[in-house]
């Protein structure tokens, strides 16, 4: 008899969570699922406002996301994104760290946490943000943690650990044009001539137009390969395309 009683309240429990939405009373879990699942609804759309650059609109969808949970550590990074942006430093660095503390782990916060400090002058504080995103076995982007670690090692003056970093971005994605570019100016710096001409190859193939300083760049490494083809070429784009720039006037002077 026993049984049957707690049988019965069983199915009457289940009963109830199977119940529509527009019941008296919503069962506490429900009433957090739904608020992250708006949560979470509200900071995709932020993040795709803020692709597109309409940073106010993205700030709206925040506000929505934290209205429904306060909790919700994605939104955070997000608007820690768009302050970064905005040039609201502040605000941003505020964000960033409350999305961590709710969530140590992630991967995306750590990396874009890990890039604004980089460019607020403090590389090396960046790079075990970037270490940390790539701890995590399904982060889906690995390429770019690598890549921002090799670009900031790069700025801090750290050219061997910059190297490795990048390398690893190219065994993961090896077309990433950013990765070919920096690797191209570190063999020229340290006069590996054939492996920056390389790259740089590589890197000109992924690119619909150079800059007046990545052809300049072009113009020294085919210089000092012995291409003189190559330089010819790279400099007369140089003098068409960018006449006034300052790389077309150090060309112009033989430097």
């Amino acid at each position: 008899m026993n049984k049957l009683i707690v049988l019965l309240f069983a199915l009457i429990i289940l009963a109830g969570c199977g119940a529509p939405s527009g019941g008296k009373q919503a069962v506490p879990d429900q009433l957090d699922s739904r608020a992250q699942t708006s949560a979470k609804l509200h900071t995709e759309l932020a993040g795709s406002y803020y692709e597109r650059m309409q940073l106010g609109v993205a700030l709206g969808e925040i506000d929505k996301a934290l209205q429904a949970d306060r909790n919700y550590a994605p939104a955070y990074n997000i608007r820690g994104l768009i302050h970064m942006d905005l040039r609201e430093h502040k605000e941003a660095e505020e964000d960033f760290q409350q999305s961590l503390r709710l969530d140590k782990d992630d991967s995306e916060t750590h990396n874009n946490y890990g890039w604004f400090l980089c460019q607020r002058g403090k590389e090396i504080e960046s790079i075990p943000h970037f270490m940390a995103a790539l701890k995590n076995p399904l982060y889906r982007t690995p390429e770019r943690a690598y890549l921002n670690a090799g670009l900031c090692s790069k700025k801090a003056g750290n050219n061997k650990d910059a190297e490795e970093f990048l390398h690893r971005a190219l065994l993961v994605q090896p077309g990433l044009s950013q990765a070919l570019l920096a690797m191209a100016e570190l063999s020229f710096a340290k006069g590996d001539y054939a492996a920056a001409k390389k790259h740089f190859a590589k890197f000109s193939e992924k690119s619909d137009s150079l800059t007046a300083e990545q052809l300049w760049l072009a113009v020294r490494i085919e210089r000092k390969a012995g291409d003189r083809n190559s330089e010819a070429s790279y400099g007369m784009q140089l003098r068409k395309y960018f006449p006034d720039a300052r790389e077309t006037k150090l060309l112009t002077h033989g430097e």
